[in-house]
């Protein structure tokens, strides 16, 4: 088939990456295929839902760093409110507890980005048939590495942490004691094996587990 010559029903996709170079090298690149059309681009992660509701695409290329909401979080709520919708991951962090979210949150893929376009297209046709599309290294990776053995409130006490708040400021926000909080960052230092909770919030980034 000529490149130029589309099918009557190309694969729509939408792209969600924050650095312009990178969104515009993808839709170039995935332009140029024969049975794929980028129909949307978004840099922030809290306008995915909403374009991805206007635009309708078959599936969604999600970054996981985004301005806003991160492109789990987004994709959590794509499962809800466009289950029609594929989400694909693509991400410069093939970090394993990032694999781990993505599959709960119904993605159907995750890749990195340093593969060629050509495997990125042929992964973006198979989620479409129903395949789930997962790197082979990172899949090792993950089963290797276990679950986060993190707590969803010692992950919401250690994101609290990340601007340097004070123990009063993150009672306050998550609506905790502050004997609750420093009982929680204790509980994160331990487990992350960590001296501080910025050590556990940086330990815990390495891993995915935030």
């Amino acid at each position: 088939m000529p490149r130029d010559h589309r099918p009557a029903r190309s694969i729509r996709v939408l792209l969600a990456e924050d650095q312009q170079m990178m969104r515009g090298a993808l839709a170039l690149l995935l332009g140029l295929e024969p049975d794929i059309q980028v129909v949307a681009q978004v840099a922030a992660g809290d306008a995915i839902v909403d374009a991805v509701l206007t635009h309708r695409p078959d599936v969604a290329l999600l970054d996981i760093e985004l301005p806003g909401i991160s492109g789990l979080d987004a994709a959590a709520e794509l499962r809800d409110q466009a289950p029609d919708c594929r989400v694909l991951i693509l991400t410069t962090f093939g970090r394993p507890g990032y694999l781990r979210r993505a599959m709960e949150a119904g993605a159907a893929g995750f890749l990195v980005k340093d593969g060629p376009v050509e495997e990125l297209a042929a992964s973006i046709r198979r989620v479409l048939t129903g395949e789930t599309v997962i790197d082979p290294a990172l899949a090792a990776a993950a089963l290797s590495a276990g679950p986060s053995p993190l707590t969803a409130r010692e992950c919401d006490v250690l994101r609290a942490s990340t601007d340097g708040a004070t123990v009063a400021d993150i009672a306050d926000r998550l609506h905790l004691s502050e004997s609750t909080v420093r009982n929680y960052l204790s509980s994160a230092i331990g487990k992350t094996g960590t001296r501080n909770r910025m050590e556990a919030v940086r330990a815990a980034r390495q891993q995915g587990w935030l």
